[in-house]
């Protein structure tokens, strides 16, 4: 929306507004037919054709101008949480706690399915790069800079949400998305600097980072055993042959 306006009048809000109102309608709707099939199929056969169902749903979003995104964000959430739908009692005809376990299967097929997606994406990337990109030592600078500042914003998100800075600081990688966002800009709008040879080499470093980073990250300490003081210090082999 933003980067596609060149005007930001009431005609474009409305229309964009319009827009969204119209996924959130269809993402409603085929987030009710795509439950309800994947609660009642019951052949052996059933999350490839719902994986296709949405893949032509967001195909058509797309054909139409929406904002596709929307709804692959609100499905997951609602397939992802439909275990705390229980306390209403519309949901009763859902079957939360069955789908809820179909949910899950549904997450493993599709954490798969995306590992082959983006292994065969960077495989074909590979194949289009040239070294000469690779090599070129332009944007080295400009990408180390990067990626500092991605590691710090990510230092400073976890310092504000209290979580671990160690592992968590160095899984920042850039993959697939940055490259498909990169590849959607309008050759028109692109930046002269901020070419291919820059975008993998920000890949690379910060993939090399969560590397090194989960290498030496420190180990879980062994919880210590609380002993008993009911029991013994060792069992006679008397007793353990009684047993």
């Amino acid at each position: 929306f933003v980067s596609f306006n060149k005007s930001y009048g009431a005609e474009s809000f409305g229309h964009f507004g319009l827009q969204v109102f119209i996924i959130m309608v269809i993402t409603l709707v085929a987030t009710i037919i795509l439950a309800i099939l994947l609660h009642r199929i019951e052949h052996h056969i059933k999350f490839v054709p719902i994986i296709l169902l949405i893949i032509l749903i967001y195909a058509l979003a797309e054909v139409w101008h929406l904002p596709a995104l929307i709804f692959i964000l609100l499905f997951g959430l609602f397939i992802g949480n439909i275990d705390k739908l229980k306390r209403f009692k519309w949901s009763a005809s859902f079957n939360p706690g069955e789908l809820h376990k179909e949910g899950v299967r549904f997450k493993e097929v599709t954490t798969e399915g995306a590992f082959l997606v983006k292994s065969l994406f960077f495989l074909i990337f590979g194949f289009s790069l040239e070294t000469a990109q690779i090599l070129e030592t332009k944007t080295l600078w400009i990408s180390i800079v990067i990626a500092a500042i991605i590691y710090g914003l990510r230092f400073v998100q976890l310092k504000l949400s209290r979580l671990p800075v160690n592992p968590l600081l160095f899984v920042a990688p850039r993959g697939l998305i940055t490259i498909l966002l990169f590849l959607s800009i309008d050759a028109s709008q692109r930046i002269g600097l901020v070419n291919e040879s820059l975008v993998v080499k920000v890949i690379v470093i910060t993939s090399l980072v969560m590397m090194f980073g989960m290498m030496f990250k420190p180990k879980k300490k062994a919880a210590p055993k609380i002993k008993d003081p009911l029991l013994p210090d060792e069992i006679p082999d008397e007793e353990l042959e009684n047993l």
